[in-house]
């Protein structure tokens, strides 16, 4: 646009002036910048692309190969052309790196009618995320450099990095911990595979509750008498807000925050108990399929900004992974904390507030925090005066546990005060100890 308005400008000043050789010049100019944008469009709508890539679910640590190619279909030779297949910057130049890349994954070429060229490099996945490969950029022009033209030419795929999933030690069935075997406050229903004792009999007790040993020993009719306890599994609460991820530490803390999680719903799955998460963060999947990507540019610049520019995150709407039994449901919240993202929307009191009814009283509620606030502990202790049996884990890489004969904490005063029991995680060590000790009097 600047060579067309310049041009008009000197030809108009020629036509005023009346200077012939300066307006011939810039017929020609105009006739010249005319057939550049001419043929740049006819090169880049003939040229088509196609990406191949190995996998879409990975582990951490695990590598895909990718394979670009660029065919011209015209029937015009294109003169140069740049591919460039794009990656997350902050996925490569963050620290720690999330990505790993070997390989070109931009090149210059030509391509004559019906010619191709191809890229092929291969990304290693150091953390666990969801990530964009691509889209793939094009650019090409006139062979005087007066007019480019960018585009997409194709989209983009995504691969999905499971998180480390971890054993736990000391996690066996005698043993007391936040998840498992607990006697819930208030039940509605009795185990009967759990006797607590018998009783005289009383009208409307059933025939399977008479107890006949102790009516044949007595010469009165005896009932059975059940606990109101059973395995009740758990119902994992994340915070992952993006101000209670804010200072050092924070980017390694809420991935040692989604290490515990996972492990902790694979100890309880192992146990064939059930298992559930709710979460105000959000999922990349969700982020992407509403906002979409953009595919038309106008400098390469743009190009790379439009394509690799995170969003803003201001989801309002919890993510609730149902409390089930089976593979399929820890398969889910798998897959669930791989996508998970920060989000700058609902806070964790009134995440509580908002899916208060969705927690089954038969599980135990595990929140995984960063942070306690008043407003936090308040909303656990409401839990608390409900019936529900809540645990609190507290994920930070720079916190360590109080000794037993310091003085708590203030943020562990709160939770006390609410008669909430917690427990400090700080490393990777510290989440396979986890119900190693009992955690839930």
């Amino acid at each position: 646009m600047k060579w067309i308005l310049g041009t008009l400008g000197l030809l108009i000043l020629g036509l005023l002036l009346k200077l012939s050789l300066l307006v011939y010049a810039m017929y020609v100019l105009l006739g010249i910048l005319a057939l550049s944008r001419f043929f740049s469009r006819a090169w880049t709508n003939e040229l088509t692309a196609s990406r191949f890539c190995g996998r879409d679910v990975l582990e951490i640590g695990e590598s895909a190969d990718i394979s670009v190619e660029v065919k011209n279909l015209g029937r015009l030779s294109v003169p140069w052309l740049i591919v460039e297949d794009s990656l997350p910057r902050d996925a490569l130049v963050q620290m720690p790196r999330r990505l790993g890349a070997d390989g070109p994954r931009l090149t210059l070429t030509r391509l004559a009618p019906g010619e191709s060229t191809s890229l092929e490099y291969q990304v290693t996945f150091l953390m666990r995320g969801y990530y964009q490969i691509g889209p793939l950029l094009l650019e090409t022009g006139d062979v005087f450099g007066l007019h480019r033209r960018f585009r997409v030419a194709t989209e983009p795929h995504f691969a999905m990095v499971l998180p480390k999933v971890l054993p736990l030690e000391g996690y066996n069935l005698a043993s007391r911990r936040p998840i498992g075997e607990i006697r819930v406050v208030h039940r509605l229903f009795e185990d009967p595979t759990r006797l607590a004792g018998i009783r005289p009999y009383q009208p409307g007790d059933p025939l399977n509750r008479i107890h006949w040993r102790a009516t044949a020993r007595t010469g009165q009719i005896h009932s059975r008498i059940y606990e109101n306890s059973r395995v009740a599994g758990a119902t994992f609460l994340l915070d992952f807000h993006e101000r209670s991820y804010q200072g050092p530490g924070a980017a390694n803390s809420a991935e040692l925050a989604i290490v515990t999680v996972a492990s902790l719903a694979n100890a309880v799955l192992l146990m064939g108990q059930q298992i559930g998460l709710i979460t105000n963060g959000r999922d990349a999947a969700d982020r992407i399929r509403e906002e979409g990507w953009g595919a038309e540019f106008t400098t390469r610049r743009d190009a790379h900004r439009r394509s690799s520019e995170a969003q803003a995150n201001t989801r309002l709407r919890p993510i609730v992974v149902e409390t089930r039994k089976g593979d399929a449901k820890f398969q889910q919240i798998l897959e669930t904390l791989a996508r998970l993202e920060h989000t700058d929307g609902l806070e964790f009191s009134a995440l509580l507030s908002e899916v208060a009814y969705e927690i089954p009283r038969d599980a135990t509620v595990v929140a995984v925090l960063r942070r306690v606030s008043s407003a936090t502990a308040a909303s656990l202790g409401e839990l608390v005066r409900r019936g529900f049996l809540v645990t609190v884990i507290v994920v930070s890489v720079e916190l360590e546990p109080p000794p037993d004969w310091a003085q708590p904490p203030e943020w562990a005063q709160m939770l006390l005060a609410h008669d909430i029991d917690f427990r400090v995680v700080n490393t990777e060590e510290s989440v396979t100890n986890l119900c190693a000790e009992a955690i839930v009097r």
